[in-house]
C-alpha cells in the first residue's frame, strides 16, 4: 500500500490535498485500485476527528478498535477475489439517532443513555454490507427534535466555521464533523429541515430524498408517525455531491418493514440531460426576507446554470406563502403526541401523552395540507427544477435559533418537507462573516437523479465545500 505522496499520478488530487479531504468515492476507488489501504484512511480520519472534536463535540461515541480491525479485514479482502461492496473499506460516522448494533445509541435522550441495540437500522446495515466502516456516532438534539444540536446526554455541538454558532439540527453532529474533514459521509434524518439546515450552515452537501425512497426502520423517528409520517426522510450528508449519489444507491429501496417505501427505480445522474430542464428560481417566499448574501448566492447559482438548461425564469410556486400557516396547523395537531410517544418508548419515565388537537382540527389541517401539495405539484407541470434559498440567513449564534425573530427563517425548507419532493443542498456562496451559504435544488417526485445532476453541476461551477480553518490548523 502507498501513502498520499505516491498517488498523484493516478489520483491527481491526492498529491494536492490531505487524505481526509477526499470524497468517499475517491477513497473507494483508491482502495479498490490497491493504491491506499483502508487502515490508512480510517487512521487518518480518526486522527482528524481527535484534532477537531474538542472544539466541535460532534463525535460523541467512538468505535475505534472495531473500526481499525474492520479496516485490516477490508485490506486483507482486497488481496482476494471476493466481490467488493460499493463502499469497501471507506470510513463513516453515523448520527446517534440511528441504531448501531453493539454501539451505544442514545438519540440524545436520557432514557437511552446506556442503550446498546442488538441490530442495525436498515440504512446502517446496508452501508455495512457495502463495506463501510463505522468510526463513531455523531451528536443530535434529543430524539432529533431541535434546530440546535444539544442534549442532556452529550451537550452541545459547535459549527466548524465559527464555534460560537450553531451547526443546525438535527443532523448538526454529522454536518460539523464532515465539514471539518473528520468523516467523508454520514446519514441524517429530515422531518422539517434536519438534513438541509445543517448542510447549509456547515457548507457541505445534503440530500433529502423523495418521500418513500429510504426506509426509516431503526431510526428514533421511524415509520408510523401519524400525520407527520410522510415528512420524515433518511438521507446522506457529505462534502461532495458525488458521494450523496453513491450512498443513496446503497441505502434506497424497500426493506419490507417500512410500509411507505416503494420499489421505485433510482436513475443515475450522469444520464440526466441538463439541456432539457426547465428551471425556476426564487429568492423570497413571501414569509421571510433573506440576507443580501443569501439572495446573491441563489442568483449566482441561477446565472451559472442558465446556459446549461433549456429555460431559466425567476418565479416562485403560487401558494408557497401559506407554508407557515399550514405546517403550524399540522404540527399543532400532532407534534406533541408524536414527541411523547417517542420519549416514552425510549424509556423516559413520567412521559404523559398529551391530548393534542381535536379530530376536527387534525382533519382540517390534513385537508389544507393536501390542497397545498396539489397546488405546489401543479407548478411542476411546467418546471423540472426549483432553485431557492435553504434558509433566510447563514448559521446563527448559539441560542438564537428558536427566537421568534428567526423561527420563520426555516420556512424555505419546511415547504419541501410538506411536499415530500427530493431536495439537495449545496454550497453556493459565503456570507460577509465568512460563513457558508447553501441553496436548495428541488426536483419532481422520484427525480432524485435530476436533483443530484443539477447540484453536481452547481458544485463544480461555484466551488462547493471549502475547508474551515479549524480543519487545516
Amino acid at each position: 500500500m502507498f501513502g498520499a505522496a505516491a498517488l498523484s499520478s493516478r489520483f491527481p488530487a491526492a498529491g494536492q490535498e490531505p487524505l481526509v479531504y477526499w470524497s468517499a468515492s475517491a477513497m473507494e476507488r483508491a482502495i479498490r485500485a490497491k493504491q491506499i489501504s483502508s487502515t490508512e484512511l480510517v487512521s487518518a480520519c480518526l486522527k482528524q476527528i481527535d484534532k477537531v472534536n474538542r472544539a466541535l463535540n460532534a463525535v460523541v461515541m467512538f468505535s475505534r478498535e472495531r473500526a481499525l480491525k474492520e479496516a485490516a479485514d477490508a485490506d486483507a479482502k482486497i488481496a482476494g477475489k471476493a466481490p467488493l461492496g460499493a463502499l469497501h473499506g471507506v470510513p463513516m460516522t453515523i448520527k446517534d439517532s440511528f441504531d448501531t448494533a453493539g454501539v451505544i445509541s442514545t438519540a440524545g435522550t436520557p432514557g437511552r443513555k446506556n442503550y446498546i441495540p442488538q441490530k442495525d437500522a436498515t440504512a446502517v446495515a446496508r452501508l455495512k454490507r457495502a463495506g463501510a466502516i463505522l468510526m463513531g456516532k455523531t451528536n443530535t438534539p434529543e430524539i432529533t427534535e431541535g434546530e440546535e444540536t444539544v442534549n442532556a446526554v452529550y451537550g452541545r455541538t459547535n459549527n466548524p466555521y465559527d464555534v460560537h454558532r450553531t451547526p443546525g439540527g438535527s443532523s448538526g453532529g454529522p454536518a460539523a464533523i464532515i465539514a471539518a474533514a473528520g468523516s467523508p459521509f454520514d446519514i441524517g434524518s429530515d422531518t422539517t429541515d434536519s438534513i438541509r439546515a445543517p448542510a447549509h450552515f456547515c457548507g457541505i452537501a445534503g440530500l433529502k430524498p423523495s418521500a418513500g425512497r429510504v426506509p426509516r426502520t431503526g431510526h428514533i423517528i421511524s415509520f408510523a408517525s401519524g400525520a407527520l409520517d410522510s415528512w420524515t426522510q433518511i438521507g446522506p450528508l457529505a462534502r461532495h455531491v458525488e458521494d450523496l449519489e453513491l450512498v443513496l444507491h446503497v441505502i434506497a429501496g424497500p426493506d419490507w418493514q417500512d410500509p411507505a417505501v416503494g420499489d421505485v427505480p433510482l436513475g443515475a445522474s450522469n444520464r440526466v440531460t441538463l439541456k432539457n430542464l426547465r428551471v425556476a428560481f426564487h429568492v423570497d417566499n413571501g414569509i421571510r426576507s433573506c440576507t443580501p448574501a443569501t439572495i446573491q448566492a441563489v442568483r449566482s447559482a441561477a446565472q451559472a446554470l442558465a446556459p446549461a438548461v433549456l429555460q431559466m425564469e425567476e418565479r416562485r410556486p403560487p401558494g408557497i406563502e401559506r407554508t407557515a400557516d399550514i405546517s403550524d396547523a399540522v404540527l399543532d395537531s400532532t407534534f406533541e403526541r408524536l414527541t411523547a410517544r417517542v420519549l416514552a418508548k425510549a424509556g423516559n419515565r413520567g412521559t404523559n401523552l398529551p391530548a393534542g388537537g381535536s379530530a376536527a382540527q387534525l382533519d382540517n389541517a390534513l385537508v389544507q395540507l393536501d390542497l397545498f401539495r396539489s397546488e405546489m405539484l401543479s407548478f411542476l407541470e411546467n418546471h423540472d427544477v426549483i432553485l431557492c434559498p435553504a434558509n433566510a440567513s447563514p448559521a446563527l449564534p448559539h441560542g438564537q435559533q428558536a427566537n421568534s425573530e428567526h423561527v420563520l427563517d426555516f420556512t424555505y425548507m419546511t415547504t419541501y418537507a410538506m411536499t415530500g419532493w427530493p431536495v439537495c443542498v449545496v454550497r453556493a456562496g459565503t456570507s460577509p462573516e465568512g460563513l457558508p451559504i447553501g441553496i436548495q435544488v428541488v426536483g419532481r417526485p422520484w427525480r432524485d437523479d435530476v436533483v443530484l445532476a443539477v447540484a453536481a453541476f452547481l458544485e463544480k461551477q461555484l466551488g462547493g465545500w471549502q475547508p474551515p480553518a479549524l480543519a487545516k490548523s
